[in-house]
């Protein structure tokens, strides 16, 4: 009778060694397997010690809801994932928040499986060597509010589908490779204050005039190939929610001469174009504070006053007869 007893007591003690551990965990077992599953298939890159929390593992954010943990956000950064991103990455079905950043050695297509992810708020794909075209399956993240594709080899034309995304708010596909012309439809955002990033591509043609009734905050189509005019964007009673604005090194043609600018404005950087005309005397009474209007075709006076005689020479030179402070009087 004595061993059982031993036993059972053994057993007693090591249940009330073992289960505080087993309840102090918070990682869901359905997350926790995935993990393990992605981070086989990403080459083992992370020191994710299965004994341990996985919602204490680098990278892994977990939170309570409804009296249950689970997976919101994986940030993986900075290196160590070779190869394409795994169809693993899907089986995260109440993640909210996707990055690979700077992961130089991540290639391939964007992997269809993130199409899954349906509660993704957030997806940030950039500085990789992932290529491809820009894919329609993320249309299927109804959710999202972010996207950052930056710094990426993608190629092929921009999609239309981004503007139909009800609550996006933060677009950008700067530098990739993308060809072709800004979508009309991009006119069709919903969301107020929209960041949209498409720089530093091969893009052409001439900007859709209907852009100008977007609600952006900040924009920048710098470093393309874009033609004619671009002063729908402006207006002193247009866009008050417009702050920043780069249309540099483009093939942009247009007469500056009766361009306002909205009050909110403070960033504008059009050099390297065709812009003709003159500054409008109203850019000295405007709350700007920087801007670049260098290797232009303008002329006239430089008006006085605001910051216009503050900034540096080299925001004004290089253009057909331009002249006044900061440059030699008239």
């Amino acid at each position: 009778m004595r061993f059982p007893l031993l036993l059972i007591s053994i057993i007693l003690l090591l249940s009330c060694t073992l289960i505080p551990f087993t309840l102090s965990e918070r990682c869901h077992p359905t997350d926790k397997r995935a993990l393990l599953k992605l981070k086989k298939d990403i080459g083992n890159p992370y020191t994710w010690d299965p004994k341990s929390d996985c919602c204490d593992w680098s990278g892994v954010t977990c939170v309570e809801r409804n009296n249950v943990t689970r997976v919101i956000n994986i940030n993986l950064q900075g290196g160590g994932i070779v190869g394409p991103i795994p169809a693993s990455i899907g089986n995260f079905p109440l993640l909210e928040y996707l990055t690979f950043h700077k992961q130089p050695q991540l290639t391939g297509p964007i992997q269809p499986a993130i199409a899954k992810l349906k509660n993704l708020y957030t997806l940030d794909i950039s500085w990789t060597n992932v290529s491809g075209p820009v894919p329609d399956f993320l249309s299927q993240l109804t959710k999202l509010t972010y996207i950052d594709l930056s710094f990426n080899n993608l190629s092929g034309s921009i999609p239309s589908w981004p503007s139909k995304l009800p609550s996006l708010e933060y677009l950008d596909l700067s530098r990739n490779k993308l060809t072709g012309s800004i979508p009309e439809t991009f006119s069709e955002f919903k969301t107020k204050k929209l960041s949209l990033f498409l720089s530093h591509n091969q893009l052409s043609g001439k900007i859709p005039a209907s852009l100008g009734k977007v609600d952006f905050s900040r924009f920048d189509f710098s470093r393309n190939k874009l033609e004619g005019d671009a002063s729908m964007f402006f207006g002193a009673k247009r866009n008050t929610t417009l702050w920043e604005v780069d249309l540099s090194r483009n093939l942009l043609e247009f007469d500056l001469s009766n361009v306002g600018l909205p009050d909110s404005l403070w960033y504008l950087d059009l050099n390297h174009n065709k812009i003709t005309g003159g500054i409008p005397q109203s850019w000295a009474t405007s709350q700007i504070s920087r801007f670049n209007v260098s290797y232009n075709r303008l002329c006239g006076k430089i008006p006085v006053g605001g910051v216009l005689q503050d900034l540096d020479y080299s925001n004004y030179f290089h253009n057909k007869c331009l002249c006044g402070s900061p440059l030699p009087s008239c």
